[in-house]
């Protein structure tokens, strides 16, 4: 991670994320944005990596700044850091295409460690959070088995990019277009009823693709 955006209001907070960003990627540059209409212009001008995304700011909700990531720079990997820890709330940070969810109530040395297993492929997930998620999926999720429903190919892409590749990466590794991942990506993503990379990396690891 070389660009790193921190969008959140409170100083002292941003000062806090930065040297936890600082330690999971070492000699990275950080920005910051201090609400939701600077974090959607740092996003619609291009080079991040990783913008970790406060949910409630002074002017708007940081959702919004999820979706103007997922629109203008798809590659861009996106954690929510935030102290909303209720099902609404991880499931629209998920949804607009959050890869990560954290909540700021964790010591620093974990919430680093948490951020630095984004480029193992691991979604950056709060303990309490990967259940919620957990225990959501198995209350809604209708019984199907979603392997069958996919083409190899859609598999290999399902496969590398739960482990963290982006989608150039991806076509580079498949001899493909990134025309072409993106519409896998979108066909997976419709296949399986899933709408973010944190949801695409916990259906590969159940179907057993992350072994591959």
């Amino acid at each position: 991670m070389k660009q790193i955006l921190i969008v959140e209001d409170i100083g002292e907070t941003r000062a806090w994320l930065g040297r936890a960003a600082m330690t999971a990627f070492a000699g990275a540059e950080i920005r910051e944005a201090a609400d939701m209409r600077s974090g959607v212009h740092a996003a619609k001008g291009g080079g991040i990596d990783l913008a970790i995304v406060d949910l409630g700011l002074p002017d708007g909700s940081g959702i919004n700044v999820i979706a103007a990531f997922r629109e203008v720079q798809p590659d861009a990997v996106v954690v929510v850091a935030t102290v909303m820890g209720d099902d609404a709330s991880i499931i629209a940070a998920l949804s607009a295409g959050a890869h990560g969810y954290l909540l700021k109530d964790s010591p620093i040395d974990l919430f680093a460690r948490q951020l630095a297993q984004l480029d193992q492929g691991i979604p950056a997930l709060s303990p309490s959070i990967a259940r919620r998620i957990v225990d959501h999926f198995r209350s809604t999720a209708v019984a199907h088995q979603p392997e069958a429903t996919l083409s190899p190919r859609e598999l290999d892409v399902l496969g590398l990019i739960s482990k963290g590749l982006r989608n150039a990466d991806t076509a580079l590794a498949l001899g493909l277009t990134e025309n072409t991942v993106a519409s896998h990506i979108k066909s997976i993503y419709s296949k399986l009823g899933i709408t973010s990379r944190a949801e695409a990396a916990m259906h590969a690891q159940r179907m057993g693709l992350t072994r591959l």
